[in-house]
């Protein structure tokens, strides 16, 4: 945990620090519908492609009926476009209670209550959708996450990630956000930013 402790701190005396404050400020103003249906579609697929598709659909994810959403979503290389489709008309329906339980839940029961009721997102995809419209304590644990933990011998990359052990590598994370004074969020960034070099979304 040291090493990466070390390289986490020289980032934060960087210029990335201002790139992470900046996209995390970004988030705040994020559209939660919109962030919703990118976080349904980032399964399985890279956030750069998501991205362009998000940009390319803009308000149809709102409007486009079923038939030219999942044409739309196709057309821009959209990864599983049936499913993915469906999944957004699903949600459609959930709007109301989405916006309700935005204001009435904390980020905890957010969390829950978007894995059970909104097709297509799991602890993951639910996690990345309350990081990208302003929540900090949420771990996104996916596959860079997991590589640069096991790199640094803070965990053993499990073979699935159901729910206990979802939940235990995001205890683990915890601590070293705790040690290195940065919230989920601000350290999911630098995380990718370490694996990838790049900040997203």
């Amino acid at each position: 945990m040291g090493s990466l402790i070390k390289q986490i701190n020289s980032l934060k005396k960087s210029e990335v620090k201002f790139k992470v404050d900046q996209r995390l400020n970004e988030f705040e103003k994020n559209e939660p519908f919109s962030e919703l249906c990118f976080c349904i579609l980032t399964a399985n697929s890279t956030a750069e492609r998501c991205i362009a598709v998000q940009s390319k659909v803009g308000k149809g994810f709102h409007t486009l009926s079923p038939s030219k959403l999942q044409k739309k979503l196709k057309e821009n290389g959209c990864r599983f476009h049936n499913k993915r489709s469906s999944y957004i008309i699903e949600a459609r329906k959930k709007k109301q209670e989405l916006t309700n339980s935005l204001k009435e839940l904390n980020e905890k029961d957010l969390r829950e209550w978007l894995a059970k009721n909104i097709k297509g997102l799991g602890y993951k995809e639910s996690s990345h959708f309350l990081r990208n419209i302003g929540y900090k304590d949420s771990a996104i644990i996916d596959f860079h996450i997991l590589d640069i933990l096991e790199k640094n011998n803070l965990i053993k990359k499990p073979k699935t990630l159901n729910k206990n052990n979802y939940l235990a590598i995001e205890l683990k994370l915890k601590v070293l956000a705790k040690k290195l004074k940065l919230n989920l969020a601000e350290l999911d960034l630098y995380l990718w930013y370490l694996e990838t070099g790049k900040i997203l979304k």
